[in-house]
């Protein structure tokens, strides 16, 4: 058979794989600087663009989407053009993708330090960017799926099926999860709000975990650990199994970050099922994972690049395991909104995504620039420095959890709380901040040697842009062969394939959220909840510019502990007109949802928030918030004031007609009232400035259907 030439571009590989590393130094520094942050307030420098609550999404958006985006994109270019035996469809497309997607992170970190925000954890990008990279996104699959189409190989291997779902899958999160008004040229409201809004943000947000964060990786375990350990993958059929299970089942998984919330049970219980279901799938592809590497355990002793792998697949098993643990009702009353979580969240960030990306890069170097790694000696010292941060920074994290857990839940012989005080837990686990801190820089320091020994391994070699390879060209055949199993046969018809991966996705995701919108009942209206006054929907859109929801939560659950702490326990109702839900997933702070019931244990006049705002330090000195005083300066835009209105309007929020015309009349008013009170307690401050809207706006929720007397 005549063998046909091709060149495999490794040009675009080398492009994602420098991205990666440097976006990995980028988002790992961000990182150590706000667990810093929470613990010397000062390391946000007085500045609005360095506070906690901005840089914390430049973290989280630059190691996701930023890191492990473009380690995804590294290991897929490589192994897709080697896997189907062909170049890239389209070099225009693959030169596209990759300064498409660079082009991507650099806005989110200008916006996101600008506050320009959604406020929903994950998907915090505004509407410009999210078309840009819906745009993006389907380049790259537009062109993945064109280079499967002119393979030179019969079937398309498994770690291609992962490539395929998580294409599809993220177009889907991404599009519905980011359908939105807007009412500027930065900035929009969402078009679900309060529980929809909260259903639809968590099947986007748990599934970009399972479909950006996972599958991908799962890709890439399959291509590269049996390259690495020049062994077969251990079973075929446990693969197919892994593949599709996990797919189906994944997408259902999304209510278990909302359990004890103001949600419908049945999506509750929906959500903890199939978490538990989750286990099987997970399990089976990491056992197909590790005993893959049957018969070179000898080499793991000595290769680094499979000690990586080895903590990466076992990292995968761990969370995968926990995830599950955690959508259990009994445990999440434990583990949710403290650091417990964020300690879970870690393993798999640094361990599976981490580890797995580290071996790749270790493993990928030397091949495409013909040379030896420069040092195994420093690469041993990076694993072994990474797998202590590992420890050094979740370890800490799960006994602050506890910790939290137990003296937030503690009653006194006479019946109330034995720690009253947010602080005094703080207080308590403050050592553990600093161990994290030690953690994240160990583990910071781990990957400038890993980019130290990558520069001197690419010194030290010959890199060719296009590497000639050749192989005969595919043979068209026909429908199923006898014999052939129906998978197999499925594995040559990629466009079914991709049409099949579709449908699994996308059942669960639809039971969940569509009913919530036909069944009115699961979502009782309250005749005293009334939209928020204008000054109030500025003083919302300060508070999500300024990433308050990163540690504050606004719902309050239905346990003693949280009802004697808080106050009455949230419903469904009362966020009917919240665009977007601030619902909160982590308690660096208390919650505010009944902060401006004046009968309420935590109630706080204008004054002291003001001074709050200005120097939290000054009103405790324990406290670890960061210092607002800009919000002292920077003036309300009423310019903006009858367009948020209009799009609120569009929303359904029942706004008087014509209300946009005259609502500045009532965010004067209102603010006016609000500077005298406060002019009245010897602070002397314009009506006009942001502050003012905040305050407006802490004091307004939670109060619709709690008497404020």
């Amino acid at each position: 058979m005549e063998l046909q030439k091709f060149y495999y571009d490794n040009k675009i590989v080398k492009m994602f794989a420098y991205a990666t590393l440097f976006w990995g130094i980028v988002g790992m520094l961000v990182g150590v600087l706000i667990a810093f942050q929470l613990i010397f307030p000062e390391l946000n420098f007085g500045l609005a663009f360095t506070t906690f609550g901005r840089v914390r999404p430049v973290h989280t958006n630059a190691i996701i989407f930023a890191f492990v985006g473009n380690g995804i994109f590294t290991g897929y270019y490589y192994s897709l053009q080697r896997l189907l035996k062909t170049g890239m469809a389209s070099k225009w497309m693959s030169t596209f993708h990759f300064w498409g997607w660079q082009f991507i992170i650099v806005l989110a970190a200008v916006t996101l330090l600008a506050g320009y925000t959604t406020g929903k954890e994950y998907a915090e990008l505004e509407w410009p960017i999210d078309i840009l990279i819906a745009v993006v996104w389907v380049v790259f699959g537009w062109n993945m799926m064109w280079t499967i189409l002119k393979r030179r190989t019969k079937h398309i291997y498994v770690a291609i099926w992962f490539y395929i779902a998580t294409f599809v899958t993220v177009a889907v999160l991404h599009i519905g999860n980011s359908i939105e008004i807007p009412w500027s040229w930065l900035k929009s409201y969402p078009v679900y709000a309060g529980v929809q809004d909260a259903l639809v943000q968590w099947w986007y947000g748990h599934n970009a975990v399972a479909f950006f964060l996972t599958t991908p990786y799962l890709g890439l375990m399959y291509y590269f650990m049996p390259k690495a350990a020049n062994r077969p993958v251990y079973s075929y059929k446990l693969s197919i199994v892994h593949f599709w299970a996990l797919i189906f089942l994944y997408i259902w998984a999304g209510p278990h970050h909302l359990l004890y919330q103001a949600v419908p049970n049945w999506a509750q219980s929906l959500g903890t099922v199939f978490s538990i279901m989750l286990i099987a799938p997970s399990w089976g592809g990491m056992i197909n994972g590790l005993l893959t590497l049957r018969g070179a355990w000898d080499r793991v002793r000595e290769d680094p690049v499979l000690k990586f792998f080895v903590v990466a697949v076992t990292a995968y098993g761990m969370s995968t395991f926990e995830g599950p643990m955690l959508s259990l009702k009994s445990i999440n009353a434990i583990s949710h909104f403290t650091n417990w979580t964020v300690g879970h969240v870690h393993i798999g960030a640094m361990g599976w995504n981490g580890f797995l990306t580290f071996g790749m890069i270790y493993w990928l170097f030397p091949k495409m620039f013909k040379t030896k790694l420069y040092s195994v000696k420093l690469a041993n010292l990076h694993f072994w420095l990474g797998t202590l941060a590992i420890l050094f920074y979740s370890i800490p994290l799960y006994w602050a959890g506890w910790t939290e857990a137990s003296m937030f839940k503690q009653f006194n012989d006479a019946g109330t709380l034995m720690y009253p005080n947010f602080l005094q837990v703080v207080e308590q686990i403050m050592p553990m901040y600093y161990m994290r801190a030690f953690g994240g820089t160990l583990y910071f320091l781990g990957a400038f040697l890993l980019v130290y020994n990558i520069y001197k391994t690419v010194k030290a070699g010959s890199f060719a842009a296009y590497e000639e390879a050749e192989a005969p060209a595919l043979e068209k055949e026909g429908g199923r062969k006898p014999g052939e199993g129906y998978h197999r046969f499925l594995e040559r018809k990629p466009v079914q394939f991709m049409i099949l991966s579709i449908v699994a996705i996308l059942i669960g995701g639809l039971v969940e959220v569509i009913p919530t919108y036909l069944i009115k009942s699961n979502i009782p209206t309250i005749a005293s909840v009334k939209p928020y006054t204008p000054l109030e929907l500025h003083g919302r859109d300060i508070y999500i510019a300024e990433g308050c929801y990163n540690c504050h939560s606004q719902m309050i659950r239905p346990f003693r502990s949280e009802t004697e702490r808080y106050g009455e326990y949230s419903k469904a109702g009362e966020y009917v007109y919240d665009h977007p839900f601030q619902w909160g997933s982590k308690r660096t702070g208390p919650d505010l949802w009944r902060n401006g019931v004046k009968t309420g244990r935590n109630y706080k006049p204008d004054s002291w928030h003001y001074n709050h705002f200005m120097d939290p330090q000054k009103m405790n000195a324990t406290s670890i918030m960061p210092a607002y005083p800009w919000l002292a300066d920077y003036e309300i835009n009423l310019d903006l004031t009858a367009a948020k209105i209009r799009a609120m309007q569009t929303l359904g929020v029942p706004y008087p007609e014509g209300y946009d015309k005259v609502a500045n009349d009532d965010v004067k008013a209102q603010a006016e009232k609000i500077a005298a009170g406060l002019k009245a307690q010897g602070i002397d401050v314009g009506s006009n400035k942001q502050v003012i809207a905040l305050i407006a706006y802490i004091q307004r929720i939670g109060t619709d259907i709690v008497e404020n007397k």
